[in-house]
């Protein structure tokens, strides 16, 4: 091996007497692995003759996931997906992410890769593993989720790559505390009343990272490199705007998402998500065009604004003429009594009265959500902060081990 190449070798611990020594150059490429066979890479991917291409593979991209990547691993067999068919790209963890890949996994199935963010992992995961070549459909999902039963099972099924180019799953929160209960509620009547809709007229606004197939012919044309802290919503973007393709909606394919433990974390999250989600409305001109995915975001946005001006500014104004001061209580009373019918029938859909014990602390919840999303566009849109390209995982708070009752819904159990 040339002096040059700085190369650093990794032992990944395999059962008791069993490991696998990877040495990888400054770029973190393998060119050398101790484990049944030695090989070479250039430029990171792998060289095979043509094979038949396969139905759906799945990879996970990882960092700091060591509390719940064998669960997802886990949960993905038990729901239908084989072993061989499963992918881990581990973005420079420093805990025993890669560890835990490589004991359920075949090695060459796992991948370490130097500090890249998630999208670029995914990108560098893509070509390495050949994954456009050797598949139809690429399902990317976080590996902080645990799949449902029966998932990959319903989803194969859904799939139809002669009428979709992508296909997302129902997301859903895992049972925990009451941000979890919160987050099962929006997600639960978000995508069972506005999410169909979406899909019904073409214009779904993201692919959320844990349930999102795409048709491995389109990946051609997307860009991955990614200067959004939501790279979900990008993509989702550059799909709509390069008319790639139908999208379908399979609600029936659960996957199980962790939630932040603590509301300082619950605003940090929802600050990522904004910032990004008016990063894209920047980026791609949302408005500019008389397309569908305009005309989704616009009136998403105008919802929130019309809202808050009503309770904010008009009613106000309203009392400020009439002294009636009943008009704002009253208007906050149908407001709980709408948000409390919405938490009925998202306890009903999801399966889980549980949810009804945070009810009193969802519109709370919702007001932080709405003040974050103003924030968001304050500082992005109208102060032009937050646009400098964004590299890394943010996780910290949102990794916990994974108890009986979290996992109850899914294929894990």
């Amino acid at each position: 091996m040339a002096e040059d190449t700085h190369a650093r070798v990794q032992l990944v611990a395999r059962g008791n007497n069993d490991s696998t020594i990877l040495i990888f150059t400054q770029n973190y490429d393998i060119i050398y692995s101790n484990h049944e066979r030695c090989f070479e890479v250039s430029n990171a991917s792998i060289k095979s003759a043509p094979v038949r291409r396969r139905k759906l593979a799945l990879l996970l991209p990882a960092h700091n996931e060591e509390l719940i990547i064998a669960a997802t691993i886990k949960s993905a067999v038990t729901a239908g997906q084989a072993l061989e068919n499963i992918y881990v790209v581990d973005d420079f963890s420093s805990d025993r992410t890669a560890i835990e890949a490589h004991r359920l996994l075949p090695v060459a199935n796992v991948l370490s890769v130097q500090h890249s963010g998630k999208a670029m992992a995914v990108q560098k995961a893509i070509k390495y593993f050949g994954l456009e070549k050797r598949y139809v459909w690429l399902h990317v999902a976080d590996a902080d989720s645990v799949f449902g039963a029966h998932y990959f099972n319903i989803y194969k099924k859904a799939l139809d790559a002669k009428k979709y180019s992508v296909a997302v799953g129902f997301v859903q929160s895992l049972r925990g505390n009451w941000i979890a209960k919160y987050r099962a509620f929006s997600y639960t009547y978000g995508q069972h009343i506005f999410r169909r809709l979406q899909a019904w007229l073409g214009m779904i606004t993201v692919f959320p990272g844990p349930i999102t197939t795409f048709k491995t012919d389109i990946i051609k044309d997307l860009d991955f490199a990614s200067d959004s802290p939501t790279e979900d919503f990008d993509l989702t973007l550059q799909v709509h705007r390069k008319h790639l393709g139908a999208i379908k909606f399979i609600p029936r394919a659960v996957n199980y998402t962790q939630d932040p433990q603590t509301l300082k974390d619950f605003i940090k999250q929802n600050q990522r998500w904004q910032r990004g989600f008016f990063q894209g409305v920047v980026k791609y001109r949302i408005g500019s065009r008389f397309e569908r995915i305009d005309l989704s975001i616009i009136y998403q946005m105008m919802d929130v604004l019309l809202y808050m001006l009503q309770l904010l500014v008009v009613v106000p104004l309203v009392i400020a003429q009439t002294h009636n001061f009943m008009i704002l209580p009253t208007m906050l009373a149908l407001d709980v009594g709408m948000i409390s019918l919405l938490a009925i029938f998202a306890s009903v859909m999801a399966k889980r009265a549980s949810m009804l014990a945070a009810l009193p602390s969802f519109y709370m919840l919702r007001w932080v959500e709405l003040a974050v999303f103003v924030s968001a566009f304050v500082e992005v849109v109208v102060l032009h902060r937050y646009r400098e390209k964004q590299v890394g995982w943010d996780v910290k708070g949102r990794r916990y081990a994974l108890s009986a009752e979290a996992l109850k819904d899914t294929a894990a159990v």
